[in-house]
């Protein structure tokens, strides 16, 4: 029997489609370091380390994944009340000390009370052996600092700039000869300069002893020095190719000199005034400046003046006795420069204070 002839049907053609090939992302290396438990293969795993044995552990299936793990954690538990006979197991110790010389890892043997002669005469040898006196001089000095810059309230950050400075002058024995509370006074000086915290020779005087014309030729030679390090810094960054930092990070003391607006603000504060009085006797003292009505008067002088109007222009009058003491110069002082500035009251305030009724001219005292 024939076959029947076969019967072919046509196929459509399939519509052509167009795949959009992603473009290949540049490779990148995986910093990424992931620990896995190449048994439970948990993600995030569940990772124990175990310090006192020193293992990293598989808190799942309890594989040993690592060892010898370094650890973090502080040495001891100390109690200081339950301590018996100051006995701290801590070995440790404290942290490098940037003030002083050498890398300060010695050993120390201490003595303590009911110990033997032999630990006596151990700790004796051993201070003997390690005994600095440059050391010894600059921790002297720095008890010195801290405790004079906490007599008077400045803050800790110029306390360790002044010792900071104190250590460059040891350093470089730059003023052999000179007494250790003269460059100390200057140091403490130069130091609230740069900290925005300035104070007058007769404010360092009063805290060191130190007489003011003294402490004026110190200051000369060490801003002198100072600046002269820091040329030479400079000539060696430049030299060998490098920036010089406009702002600088060396010590300067070439810094403003202390202005009459800067000791309104510690002087208000210690008589108690309020905010706007202080605010009013800066704008004064500023204008003061700008006008030249106190040309020639010294900053304290001028500053004292400066808060005896603004006190009474916002009728919080304080009297000149009351300013003098807080000031340091005398009531006649202050009276002579508030009449210069009497004449010219108008043009020491601002026009919207007045407007505002904020400071009323009928207050002030008769000339």
């Amino acid at each position: 029997m024939a076959n029947p002839p076969m019967r072919v049907v046509p196929v459509a053609p399939l519509p052509s489609t167009t795949v959009a090939v992603k473009p290949q992302e540049p490779w990148v290396e995986n910093l990424n370091l992931n620990l896995m438990c190449r048994e439970c293969k948990e993600d995030p795993p569940n990772i124990v380390e175990d310090f006192s044995a020193g293992d990293t552990i598989c808190g799942s299936c309890g594989l040993v994944l690592g060892d010898r793990i370094v650890d973090t954690r502080s040495e001891w538990r100390t109690f200081t009340n339950d301590d018996q006979n100051n006995d701290d197991p801590s070995r440790v110790g404290d942290g490098a000390n940037p003030l002083l010389n050498g890398a300060q890892l010695q050993t120390d043997i201490a003595f303590v009370g009911g110990a033997s002669a032999k630990s006596r005469d151990l700790s004796r040898a051993q201070n003997k052996a390690t005994h600095d006196k440059s050391t010894k001089t600059l921790l002297a000095a720095y008890k010195e600092i801290g405790s004079l810059c906490d007599g008077i309230g400045i803050p800790k950050n110029v306390s360790d700039t002044a010792k900071h400075l104190f250590k460059i002058t040891v350093d470089e024995n730059a003023f052999r000869g000179k007494s250790q509370e003269t460059v100390i006074a200057g140091c403490i000086f130069i130091a609230c300069r740069q900290c925005k915290v300035p104070r007058t020779f007769r404010e360092i005087f009063d805290l060191t002893k130190v007489s003011k014309p003294e402490i004026g030729r110190v200051f000369k030679a060490l801003e002198k020095f100072f600046n002269g390090r820091n040329e030479k810094t400079n000539a060696a960054i430049v030299e060998a190719g490098g920036i010089v930092d406009p702002n600088g990070s060396g010590f300067n003391a070439s810094v403003e000199s202390t202005t009459p607006k800067d000791l309104c603000l510690r002087f208000c504060s210690q008589l108690n005034l309020s905010q706007k009085c202080t605010t009013l006797s800066q704008d004064i003292a500023i204008r003061a400046e700008t006008t030249g009505d106190l040309a020639g008067r010294s900053p304290i002088s001028t500053a004292a003046a400066c808060i005896y109007m603004a006190s009474h222009l916002a009728g919080e009058g304080k009297s000149a006795k009351d300013v003098s003491i807080v000031a340091g110069v005398s009531d006649g002082t202050i009276r002579n420069a508030f009449k210069l500035m009497l004449p010219n009251k108008e043009r020491l305030v601002k026009p919207e204070w007045i407007a505002d009724g904020r400071v009323d001219f009928k207050r002030l005292p008769p000339a």
